[in-house]
C-alpha cells in the first residue's frame, strides 16, 4: 500500500483522481490539497464523497507533503508545479504533474505559448511525457511525469500509428477537435456559464491553442522530422468527452486491410485503446467515465487522404485516469488497476 497526495484535489481533474483512487486496492489518499478550501471537509466541496471521504482539505505545501506520501499528483494550473518542485522533493517522492509545465521540451516554446516564465527548466529534460502507450518503459523509471493534455492524448493516439509508419505527410495534418465544458476547469468564467454554452457550439483558440505545440512535438517524434499542424478545438454543450477528427494526405495508396493491420500492430495489446470495427465511428457516449480511447479511420481515395478519429473522456484518459495509469507503472502495479470501470451509459 502506498500513500498519495493530491494538490488541486477540488478541481474537476483532482476530484476525478480521488474517485479513481478510492477504488484502487494499493493506494491510500493521505492529502487532499486545495488552496481554496483549506480546513473544509472534502465532502462539503463534493457531496458525492459524503461518507466516502471524511478528510479535510489541506494546503499545497509540497515540502511537507513529500515527507508523508510516496506520490504527489499536481492537478493545478500551469506554473504551480514548476514553482514548487526541487531536488530535495524529487529525492523523496514521485510527482505526476497534470499541468503543461514539463510536457514541452523547449522552454522557449512553453513560455511563448503559455505566456509565463518557467520556474524550474532544469527538470524539463528529465521529465517523462506520460503517454503510457508510447512511453511505457521510460515512465517506469521516472521521478517526474508530465501527464499529457487531453486534446494531445486523443489526437496523438488517433494519428500515431500512421505517422510512425510513415504512411502520411505530417505537415498536411489538420485536427478538428471538440470537448465538453469540464475541460475548461471548475473556475467561474463567463464563457462557461450555462446560458453561454447551452444550445451552442463554437471554435476557440483558433491557430493559437496551447496544446498545438504539444501535439506537434509528439507527432514529430513519431514522424522523425518536424511536424507543423492545424489544430482547431471546439466547445460543445456536454459535461465530458473529446472527439477528434484528423485529416492527412497519404504518401501512397493503401487498402483498409493494410491500415487496419497498422493500427492493430500498435494497439492490439493495449488495454485502453480500442480500434473499432470497420465503418464504426468513435462516439463520446461510448467512452464516458472510462479510461478507454476509441479510435478508427476512413480512407478517402477521391482526395488521397485519410480521416483518423478518436473519442475519450477528457477527465479520465485525458487527465486523472492517465495519471493513475502512470502511477501504476511507476510503482509496479497492474497497469489497469483502478481503471477497469466500464463506460457509463446513458
Amino acid at each position: 500500500m502506498i500513500k498519495a497526495g493530491i494538490i488541486g484535489s477540488t478541481g474537476y481533474a483532482g476530484q476525478e483522481i480521488v474517485r479513481l483512487l478510492l477504488g484502487h486496492k494499493d493506494v491510500e489518499i493521505a492529502w487532499y490539497g486545495s488552496r481554496s478550501y483549506i480546513d473544509k471537509k472534502y465532502y462539503e466541496v463534493y457531496q458525492n464523497m459524503f461518507q466516502l471521504v471524511e478528510a479535510s482539505c489541506l494546503d499545497d505545501n509540497m515540502e511537507e507533503l513529500s515527507e508523508k506520501v510516496d506520490v504527489i499528483f499536481t492537478a493545478t494550473p500551469q506554473g504551480l508545479c514548476g514553482s514548487l518542485v526541487n531536488e530535495e522533493i524529487l529525492s523523496k517522492v514521485k510527482i505526476i504533474d497534470l499541468s503543461a509545465d514539463f510536457r514541452i521540451k523547449d522552454v522557449k516554446v512553453y513560455e511563448d505559448w503559455y505566456k509565463i516564465k518557467h520556474q524550474s527548466p532544469e527538470y524539463i529534460e528529465e521529465a517523462v511525457y506520460g503517454l503510457c502507450e508510447i512511453n511505457r518503459e521510460k515512465i517506469k523509471g521516472a521521478r517526474l511525469i508530465a501527464n499529457p493534455g487531453c486534446y494531445p492524448t486523443c489526437s496523438t493516439l488517433s494519428i500515431y500509428p500512421m505517422m510512425k509508419e510513415g504512411l502520411i505527410d505530417g505537415n498536411t495534418v489538420i485536427i478538428d477537435a471538440k470537448s465538453g465544458t469540464s475541460g475548461a476547469g471548475r473556475g467561474a468564467k463567463l464563457d462557461n456559464l450555462y446560458c453561454e454554452v447551452n444550445e451552442n457550439i463554437k471554435a476557440y483558440g483558433v491557430a493559437t491553442h496551447r496544446h498545438t505545440p504539444e501535439i506537434e512535438e509528439q507527432l514529430s517524434y513519431a514522424a522523425g522530422y518536424p511536424v507543423c499542424i492545424n489544430f482547431t478545438p471546439h466547445l460543445v454543450p456536454m459535461n465530458r468527452g473529446i472527439l477528434v477528427t484528423a485529416y492527412a494526405s497519404l504518401k501512397k495508396e493503401v487498402s483498409y486491410e493494410e491500415v487496419k493491420a497498422v493500427y492493430d500492430q500498435y494497439y492490439a495489446k493495449e488495454r485502453f485503446v480500442r480500434v473499432l470495427d470497420k465503418d464504426v465511428c468513435p462516439q463520446t457516449r461510448w467512452v464516458e467515465g472510462s479510461n478507454f480511447v476509441d479510435v478508427n479511420f476512413k480512407i478517402d481515395p477521391r482526395t488521397n487522404r485519410i480521416i483518423m478519429m478518436g473519442a475519450m473522456d477528457n477527465l479520465v484518459k485525458g487527465a486523472a485516469g492517465q495519471a493513475v495509469q502512470n502511477m501504476n507503472l511507476l510503482f509496479g502495479f497492474e497497469e489497469s488497476e483502478g481503471l477497469l470501470m466500464a463506460p457509463v451509459f446513458p
